[in-house]
């Protein structure tokens, strides 16, 4: 088995889509079905169901990506050791959020491009269930979390830094400067971030353990909104406390006094049993040192 077919099959496989395997290998779909047929072959069985312009992995296919992901991995560690250079370099698809790369990642992404140029980051947006699944599929190297739990199924993790909330208005809310409860805030305009983002998933469920019904949001495709419907008094928001630092430091938001009953803890995690390349090594390492040093 070729190690150039393995890393077409596994793409393959962690995309389920052969023109998106091949617009990411930056081969002519033509290539990427020649070399999976070629692999089929030498192996004599076939490795994926074709299902209209639909594919899935065979029985067959699943029992060689593991395999075929550590022949790879050990394959990488194999050259770096060889060549043994000493500017790191490779590819690293980085799932991220918005919050943690607008207000917290600046300083390492301006690290990497200055100091690593070898290191090419490509920063992939997605939220909780998207990214865990990304990078148990091998679509994403690592991937940031914000979550309430700090162990998931098939990742390793390491923790950078439990996450403050603020909850906040526009300055001279009725509920400013006096202590807020939760059955307070089910009767005020709610704003939020869309569905899926994990504080805003905590910060319902809360409200509407206080709610005789489902309690509803005015959603905003990004925090930025979010933050400037809040200062223009549409309603108040639980936001990260980094994101709308400036905001509370100028006065055109105010913070609530109200403590989430939940803890949220930033997290890097990626697939269990991966043998990290030295560049995702370095990138852990400098994103740990990164975030202690943010407090």
């Amino acid at each position: 088995m070729e190690i150039r077919l393995l890393v077409t099959f596994e793409k393959v496989a962690a995309v389920l889509s052969f023109t998106q395997a091949a617009a990411e290998l930056k081969y002519a779909q033509s290539s990427v079905t020649s070399q999976i047929r070629a692999l089929e072959s030498s192996l004599g069985v076939q490795l994926f169901d074709r299902l209209g312009s639909h594919i899935r992995l065979t029985e067959a296919g699943d029992r060689l990506l593991p395999y075929a992901r550590q022949i790879i991995e050990l394959s990488e560690e194999a050259r770096a050791a060889v060549v043994g250079t000493e500017e790191p370099s490779g590819t690293l698809t980085v799932g991220t959020m918005e919050s943690l790369t607008s207000y917290r990642l600046s300083p390492l992404l301006e690290l990497f491009h200055h100091r690593y140029p070898g290191v090419r980051l490509s920063m992939r947006p997605t939220l909780g269930d998207e990214t865990r699944q990304a990078l148990r599929q091998g679509t994403y190297d690592v991937g940031f979390l914000m979550e309430r739990e700090t162990e998931h199924a098939g990742l390793d993790v390491t923790l950078l830094a439990e996450e403050p909330l603020a909850l906040v208005a526009a300055p001279g809310h009725p509920l400013a400067g006096v202590a807020v409860s939760t059955a307070d805030l089910v009767r005020e305009p709610l704003l939020a971030t869309e569905p899926g983002c994990a504080y805003r998933d905590l910060f319902e469920e809360e409200l509407n353990t206080r709610s005789a019904e489902p309690v509803s949001f005015m959603e905003f495709g990004t925090i930025e909104a979010t933050k400037r419907a809040a200062a223009a008094g549409l309603g108040i928001a639980l936001l990260p406390a980094v994101t709308v630092a400036e905001e509370l430091a100028d006065g055109r938001l105010v913070a609530l006094s109200w403590e989430p009953p939940f803890t949220l803890r930033t997290q890097l995690a990626w697939r269990s049993g991966k043998r990290l390349p030295a560049h995702a090594r370095l990138f852990v390492e400098q994103a740990r040192k990164l975030v202690a040093e943010q407090g």
